[in-house]
This record gives structure tokens, sequence and C-alpha cells, in this order.
């Protein structure tokens, strides 16, 4: 096996990528075409450049980002380790300097004695053992050979994501399971609405505060693809005959026809995470919280992921890519970042650390591993590499895909107990999995019970 890597694409997952597999002893290419080449959303040349919020999110161990966080530094994480060395104040959150974060991510690899860097676009998938880590904003040369390969109905272009929730903060005495005239059996819960109910949430849709489209995320719409706000904009019956019609449903509670019905689909098998059915948005973050949560049942939910609808190059993971990162179909081509359907800063990096370690171990001859499904990343990749997975849009990582806890356990208290057992068992994962091959350094830094105590 050729004892190099290379990764195309410098940002957060193909700079992890890159240090994981130097301190292992592995020389790596990494292609990055800017500044030759832009994006049309990047401005500097820098690795890792942020172009959208410089939050990193919460560092609490209660909230999925702040676990996720804590198991990326007991792998030694250089995304993670370069944010704090250039946080800002924002609270429990780790936000950060983005002219500073970037350049310092750029100084730390360069200054890798193993890596070297190649400033040019690649168009075509190199041969060898490859990290893909391109993101959204892939270009179109390489784009059109990723289509080639994998069938152009398994790489997306564009993002059309409904907000989901935990089931456990839907209103059960609301909420009703039942398919339109019984066809799909009770795959569904349905909100109904009365007509005062619907008239108050297009009301607030149309008043609602929305996201700018930038430039590169100009399209023509698909009905598919419409966002709900923009639906409403066509008149007021126009959900009430879509997406959000009764016909073929009963509310229970009434014996009736509700006026309007907001259905959710079931988004996991173990039944704890259900998506908005048509409710793909470009609505603030915050309007979307308070409009959704007109919703009747809607009226205390936790929003484990919000809508979006924009650019974004992803390719059908659950099809294509083992857990190990690797495609089906080639074991020396790995995928990582936001390409593979992750949404999120951290999750982007915590696939570029994953891809980096289990390439240096297919350069050593060693089996590709994957953490336990009781984390935070081993959670996150059984989601989005499950093959029995038919519908698939990026996710971030949430408490709702981790498995349950042996009992029912309520609030803050069940985000304690998940976020202890997750680093436990990463830490039992370090040991057993990777300490007889590994270097010394990658072994556990923080004792679990004083990481969730910070």
């Amino acid at each position: 096996m050729e004892n190099i890597v290379r990764i195309v694409g410098a940002g957060l997952a193909g700079s992890e990528a890159a240090y994981q597999l130097a301190r292992r002893g592995v020389a790596v290419e990494l292609f990055e075409m800017r500044p030759q080449r832009m994006t049309e959303a990047h401005s500097t040349g820098h690795f890792g450049e942020l172009v959208c919020s410089n939050s990193l999110r919460s560092n609490s161990l209660t909230a999925p980002a702040g676990l996720l966080k804590e198991e990326m530094r007991r792998l030694d994480s250089l995304v993670i380790r370069t944010a704090e060395a250039n946080r800002v104040p924002a609270g429990s959150a780790l936000a950060v300097d983005r002219e500073l974060f970037a350049r310092s991510l750029t100084e730390a690899v360069e200054a890798l004695d193993r890596v070297r860097i190649l400033r040019r676009e690649i168009q075509e998938i190199p041969d060898g053992i490859v990290i893909l880590a391109s993101g959204p904003l892939t270009s179109q040369a390489l784009s059109r050979q990723l289509t080639s390969l994998l069938g152009e109905e398994h790489l997306y272009f564009y993002d059309a994501i409904s907000p989901i929730v935990t089931v456990e903060s839907i209103d059960a005495a609301v909420a009703f399971r039942a398919s339109r005239y019984g066809r799909d059996g009770d795959d569904y819960l349905n909100l109904p609405m009365t007509g005062q109910e619907y008239d108050r949430f297009v009301d607030a849709l149309l008043s609602a505060e929305r996201v700018a489209t930038r430039d590169f995320e100009r399209f023509v719409p698909f009905e598919g693809c419409m966002p709900i706000e923009e639906m409403a904009d066509r008149g007021r019956e126009t959900l009430a005959f879509g997406p959000m019609r009764a016909v073929g449903l009963v509310d229970p509670r009434t014996g009736k026809q509700p006026y309007a019905v907001v259905q959710l689909r079931q988004e996991n098998r173990e039944r704890t995470l259900y998506n908005l059915v048509g409710c793909q948005t470009k609505m603030t973050y915050p309007e979307q919280r308070r409009v959704f949560g007109m919703i009747p049942g809607l009226e205390k939910a936790e929003f484990v992921r919000l809508g979006s609808l924009h650019r974004n190059t992803f390719v059908n993971s659950p099809l294509h890519l083992r857990p190990t990162l690797q495609w089906r179909r080639r074991s020396t081509l790995f995928f990582a970042g936001q390409m593979i359907g992750v949404e999120g800063y951290i999750e982007s990096a915590a696939t570029g650390l994953l891809a980096g370690i289990n390439a240096a171990r297919l350069v050593a001859e060693k089996e590709p591993i994957v953490p336990p499904p009781t984390t935070a990343l081993g959670a996150l990749l059984r989601y989005i590499t499950d093959p029995e997975r038919k519908r698939f849009q990026p996710m971030n990582v949430n408490f709702g895909l981790i498995p349950s806890l042996p009992a029912k356990v309520p609030g803050k208290a069940k985000k304690e107990m998940l976020a202890r057992r997750a680093l436990a068992d990463m830490d039992a994962w370090i040991v057993d999995a990777m300490r007889r091959t590994e270097t010394a350094s990658c072994k556990p830094t923080t004792n679990p019970e004083t990481a969730l105590a910070r």
C-alpha cells in the first residue's frame, strides 16, 4: 500500500484529516484550489475559513455539540484546539475570531513536516488512498465526475430541509397516528388544525423574517423544494390544498376531518425523531421556533434541527458510505465533511478526524474503526450511513440520535447520563481499539467525571 494519502479540500474536515495523518507518521498531499480559484462564498485562501457563523456552538456537555467537542478533544482534534486558542466571548458557546482562527489553522497545517500543500484545483479524484473533503461548494468539474461515479440521483445540489423535533416533546394529547386514507398504516404523526389556527399560522408565515438568499444560491425553485412561506405567498389556502391538506384523515378527538394538518414523518428507527413534512423554509432560526411553535402539539417542541434551503453538494451517504467513511465501491476512497450530509462546523471536522484516522490505518494495513453508537460521533455516523434510510437529508449531531438509556430519566439528568456514558465509551474505545496501533498521545486526556462537571 502506497504510504501517502491525498486529501482534496483544506476546509475543517480536510485540515483535521491532514493533522491526524501527519501525527501518525503518514505523508500527505493536501490539495486546495483557493486562492487560485475562489468559491462564491469564500474571501481568502486560508484553511477552514468560516463563511457563516463564527460559533462552534455550546461547550456544555448537556448539549450535543458540547459532547461532540469533548470527544474530539480526547482524540486530539487540531480544529478544536485552534478554536480554543482563538476564541472570543460568547457565554457558554465556543466562538472564534474568524480571521485569526483560519490563519492559525493554516499555519498549523503548513507547519506539519509530512504535509505537502498543493494550491490547485482537482478535477478528477486521484488514485491511491484519497480523502475527498471538497465541501458543499465542490467545483463544477469535480462535481461532474462525482455525478458520473455515484449517479445523478445520488448527488444533490440543493438542500430542502424541514425541521426535526424529538418525539417526547410533541403533545401526545394532540397528535394522532394515521396516514391519508390509511394507505401507509400509522407511519405518520398528525397535528390537526382548526380554521382559526390555520389562519394564525399562515399570518405568522407571511410576516416572519426570512434569510436573504445569496447570489450563489439563486435558482428557480421546483415544487418539492419550495419554502413553506413562499407557498403561503401564493395564496392563503395554498398550504391547505398542498402539504397540509387534511383529506383522508380523521381527528379521533372530534371524529371529523380537520381543516388542515401538519404531518410528521419518522426520522430514525428508534422513533425518537420526527421531521415536519413539507416545512422546508428560509425563515430565520428564531422565527422558525416561534412560527412552528404555533402548530397545535408543538408548543413545547424541542428542535434538534431547523429548516433550510440552500445550495449544498452532498452524497447519498446511506447508499454509498460505510460507517468508516469509505466508499462502498472503493475502500481506498474516503469522504468527509459537509459533503457527506453532516450539518455544522464541528460535525464536518469530526468526520475529517475519523477519515484521517482510518486512512492512516489503511496505510498501516489495519482494519478501519468506528466509535461506539453510544458516543456522539458514533451515533452521527450510524445515522448518515444507515443503508436502510430511504429519505436522506443532512443532520446535526443531537441526543435523539444516541441510543436511549435503559431506564427513563427526565430532562437535564437524562442528557448528563447520556454524556457520561458517551465519554466512558469513547475512552474505552480509544484504549481498546487504538492504543496498540496508534501513538501514545491518543490516549484519553480528560476524566469523564471531571469533564462533565466542566
